[in-house]
């Protein structure tokens, strides 16, 4: 029996899951790692970190599986889209103001780099065509060019700059192939061109990467799933427990891994074609929230992501929606409420946690008000989620978060009916980006999803009423592992192509249709409340920008 490991590295942990030929995990393993914030929009980690966070895993989940490092045949791994910088040895080089070599990686949600981000979207080039006409400071080339603007030395020193799922191929094989999946999404490769723009990094001020011919940052870009250059190394086999020789795949990023392991599972007992991927939108969830959906031609929708070529599924081209920090606020409201002391004491004295005392709560104030459904408990409070900018479809990084509807009143029910609110500002903004992919020619009818949002009732309901989707899970529930996994399947040759692998080793699970009617009605009313939040707060900056101070 053949079994292949996916290993994803999030923005808090690393993990592992070790699945069969079938897409059964049967075994799973979590380490955190560090994260810095040396200043306001900074965040950083260690490549050193991560790296031992994901051997401790690896490790633990061949042991829990009772299985031995020959079973193990292939490797796929997913992570964030942060940037690592090494020197000639393969040493850590330090990104931050604190000088702290360790600190080598800027994470994807680190905003330092919107100043120089403004400055690139200002010219307007060609290649911002592929990032939906704007890029975002989360990406790699406004970060590079802080780098090379802020910290000089940095720049001389570092021999390589990563995206970290690379990072990890390389950490794993000493092979510097580059992913598709990153490099095109991330870092304005053209991949329907095999090649990276001279005249954009020239005009942007990083020549010096095209006059070295790319060798920093990727001369060797290859799809995802397809074999690294080489097997996983002696080296790196002592660290991880495995066997030398091991075939290791070119890496995706951890949102587009997730797509991978969901957007192929078979509906309605029909195969899936590439066809019916084109209804279909993968939602992945998290500290954030990933949209992705693809199409056999490009198209090209103002604030979203892309048009991808080859990024998650090969041969497609890929649409990215995304909202930043979507699970973190979520997360957020509840912990700097005036009730979450006693809404922790609560779930603590219970035995549950703060979501199931909340989603209890909600269900008994909808009886105490007679309201005909829980979502109407919301009817007065509104929220506007862009509390860390707005990713899609609006682009732009410096939007703020909004509460309009609070009383002079902090209780339980307060923070259940904010927390309602707050759930719901996020599943309008999957509605938004869904409208504007449909606006462009997409027929998204059908959200696959995974994610911790998707073990939360209320979410789910919340974002199948509100999108008007039908929304299925997937039967394995950690989907961005499986993603992984199936890398490393078609990296081993277990499968041909990757659309093959998604095919034999994802299924579906529970699906949740939307309820329509006066529910959908309600929904109809608070989008367009939505979609107000960011008007009015246009409003208010124009009549500030007109002050002098």
């Amino acid at each position: 029996m053949k079994f292949f490991l996916g290993v994803d590295v999030g923005t808090g942990s690393a993990r592992a899951g070790l699945f069969d030929f079938r897409g059964k995990m049967l075994a799973s393993a979590k380490q955190d790692i560090r994260l810095w914030k040396p200043q306001p929009d900074f965040a950083e980690q260690s490549s050193d970190d991560i790296w031992a966070a994901v051997c401790r895993c690896v490790r633990a989940v061949v042991a829990e599986a009772k299985a031995t490092a020959v079973d193990i045949a292939g490797i796929g791994f997913d992570a964030t889209c942060s940037l690592v910088a090494v020197d000639t040895e393969g040493k850590p080089v330090s990104i931050s103001p604190t000088g702290n070599d360790a600190q080598n990686v800027i994470v994807w949600m680190d905003h330092r780099a919107i100043p120089q981000a403004d400055r690139i979207n200002a010219g307007q080039y060609e290649v911002l065509r592929y990032v939906g006409g704007v890029i975002s400071p989360e990406m790699e080339t406004p970060k590079l060019l802080w780098l090379k603007e802020n910290l000089p030395a940095t720049w001389r020193r570092a021999a390589c700059f990563f995206d970290l799922p690379d990072f990890l191929t390389w950490r794993a094989t000493g092979d510097e192939t580059r992913s598709l999946c990153s490099t095109v999404c991330k870092w304005t490769y053209l991949g329907r061109e095999n090649r990276w723009d001279d005249n954009y990094f020239r005009a942007i001020g990083l020549g010096d990467l095209a006059d070295e011919g790319y060798r920093r940052i990727g001369v060797r870009v290859r799809p995802i799933g397809e074999p690294v250059g080489r097997d996983l190394s002696a080296v790196a086999a002592k660290e991880l427990g495995l066997t030398p020789g091991t075939a290791v795949g070119v890496s995706i990023i951890d949102a587009h891994a997730g797509g991978v392991g969901l957007i192929g599972a078979a509906l309605d007992g029909e195969a899936t074609t590439p066809e019916m991927l084109e209804g279909r939108l993968a939602l992945i969830g998290g500290t954030s929230s990933c949209h992705m959906a693809v199409t056999r031609e490009a198209k090209f929708i103002p604030g979203v992501w892309g048009p991808y070529y080859s990024a998650m599924v090969p041969g497609m081209w890929l649409a990215e929606g995304g909202q930043s920090a979507t699970g973190s606020l979520i997360d957020f409201v509840i912990q700097t409420h005036g009730a979450n002391a006693e809404l922790q004491e609560t779930a603590r004295t219970a035995g549950r946690s703060v979501y199931e005392v909340l989603n209890d709560r909600l269900d008994a104030l909808a009886v105490v008000r007679g309201v005909a459904f829980p979502a109407a408990l919301t009817d007065e409070l509104h929220v506007c989620p862009y509390f860390h900018g707005n990713r899609s479809p609006r682009a732009n990084p410096t939007l703020r978060g909004m509460i309009t509807g609070l009383k002079l009143s902090a209780t339980l029910d307060d923070l259940a009916r904010l927390y309602m609110a707050t759930v719901q500002a996020v599943a309008y903004g999957t509605r938004h980006i869904i409208s504007e992919m449909n606006r462009h020619g997409y027929r998204i009818e059908t959200v696959l999803a995974c994610g911790g949002g998707t073990k939360n009732p209320v979410f789910l309901r919340e974002h199948a009423d509100i999108t008007g989707c039908r929304l299925v899970l997937p039967r394995e529930p950690e989907a961005v592992l499986l993603g992984a996994a199936i890398l490393g399947a078609v990296a081993a040759g277990q499968y041909r192509s990757v659309m093959e692998a998604m095919a034999a080793m994802s299924e579906a699970g529970r699906v949740i249709k939307p309820v329509g009617d006066e529910v959908a009605q309600y929904h109809r009313a608070k989008y367009e409340v939505f979609l107000r939040l960011y008007e009015d707060q246009m409003v208010y900056r124009k009549i500030m920008t007109e002050v002098k101070i």
